[in-house]
């Protein structure tokens, strides 16, 4: 999740519209198809949500536990109606993820709960 909120917004974070969006034109004036696409593909968009979840769930796993399997569920019905609704895009990528957080809940099932002590 990391990864793809990375490359989101190395792709889209070079473009014209910063400056007008600091400006705040969706507060008092209609803006452009263009630039309001663009305002939800980056600094509206998942980007800063997805990178909170990949970190916490990076934290998680540090600690040797997982996160419930709803979590990936969710992000893979997410996903897939983004992808219904754009059509083929970058949405498909989240599927990997969403896959490994429900993979690493159900194998975590069967075996024991870890045996980590905290550090003193």
């Amino acid at each position: 999740m990391l990864v793809i909120c990375l490359l989101h917004t190395l792709v889209l974070s070079v473009h014209p519209y910063w400056a007008d969006w600091l400006a705040g034109p969706f507060r008092d004036s209609e803006v452009g198809a263009d630039e309001a696409a663009q305002f939800w593909g980056l600094p509206g968009g998942f980007v800063a949500p997805g990178a909170l979840l990949g970190l916490m769930v990076l934290r998680e796993g540090r600690l040797g536990r997982t996160v419930p399997a709803v979590v990936g569920i969710v992000l893979a019905l997410w996903a897939s109606a983004c992808f219904w609704v754009v059509g083929p895009s970058g949405f498909l990528l989240v599927l990997v993820p969403a896959g490994m957080l429900i993979a690493a809940r159900l194998s975590r099932r069967g075996s024991p709960r870890s045996t980590r002590t905290a550090r003193a």
